[in-house]
């Protein structure tokens, strides 16, 4: 018993010292950014200053006075919006009828969105770059929020199916028998029954659209430009400017974490949706 007894004592105290070990080891490479925020970028590339150093705020300063950071900061906020709520209108009733009316086909054809997954975005590349250009579409908001949009529709789509598969079905034949329509079941009924998932896989797609860097950075110049490319634009012949681009990448990085930390209720709910029946 006193063997027993010492185990789960040691337990108690090891695990949640291993995983605060953990979080921290995760948790550093972002606290160095926000630390090399503050520095100079003289101090930024040196070792020995990891801690003492005179706190600066120039690099905030030159981000917002010469590089217009509030511009792109609002193209992120409406592509990633606008991506995040086209994805759903889309995807909300695919996930409904792949969940209620299932054919032969439906598991072929979640397979085969989810292989879409598995492309390589340089294969193509040059195309959407011709396409997007010869359509005079290229560098602009629309363009973003539809590649946004159907980059994300695999995951949105697979992650509502789940939910709404937990959904007893005798809901949706009540609410038919009551003379609800399709959008009816839909707004009545599917809704507020899955509203976790649903606001989960919001959140998780506005993150995905907010932190996307590949298309974003090759598909814009100027007008539709977002963080990710101001935050690839810190780039210089003379080389990296250390103290700057940790300015930039912490406040794009900043909106977000606040938007999870709000959020953080409705994402548990979402990801633990139907694991408790």
């Amino acid at each position: 018993m006193a063997i027993v007894a010492q185990h789960t004592k040691f337990s108690k105290i090891a695990w949640p010292v291993l995983a605060w070990v953990v979080a921290l080891i995760f948790f550093f490479p972002i606290a160095y950014m926000v630390m090399t925020s503050f520095k100079t970028d003289a101090d930024a590339v040196k070792p020995e200053l990891l801690f003492s150093f005179t706190p600066t705020l120039d690099n905030y300063a030159n981000m917002t006075d010469n590089y217009d950071y509030w511009r792109f900061a609002t193209n992120s906020l409406i592509t990633a919006t606008f991506a995040t709520l086209f994805t759903l209108v889309v995807s909300v009733p695919c996930a409904y009828a792949m969940a209620f009316n299932p054919t032969r086909a439906t598991k072929d054809i979640l397979m085969w969105m989810l292989s879409t997954k598995m492309l390589p975005a340089a294969a193509v590349l040059y195309p959407m770059i011709f396409m997007t250009k010869s359509l005079g579409l290229y560098d602009t908001k629309f363009l973003i929020v539809m590649v946004l949009s159907l980059i994300n529709l695999p995951i949105a789509i697979w992650m509502l199916f789940t939910y709404f598969k937990d959904i007893p079905k005798d809901i949706i034949e009540a609410g038919q028998m009551d003379g609800l329509n399709t959008w009816g079941e839909v707004r009545e009924i599917l809704i507020p029954l899955a509203w976790g998932g649903i606001a989960s896989t919001a959140l998780l797609v506005f993150i995905f659209c907010w932190n996307e860097a590949y298309w974003t950075v090759r598909l814009t110049t100027t007008d539709a430009a977002t963080l990710s490319k101001l935050i690839e634009g810190n780039r210089a012949p003379e080389g990296l400017f250390f103290g700057r681009l940790s300015a930039v990448s912490t406040a794009a990085v900043g909106p977000i974490v606040v938007l999870g930390w709000f959020c953080q209720k409705q994402l548990v709910q979402g990801l633990t949706f139907g694991a408790v029946k």
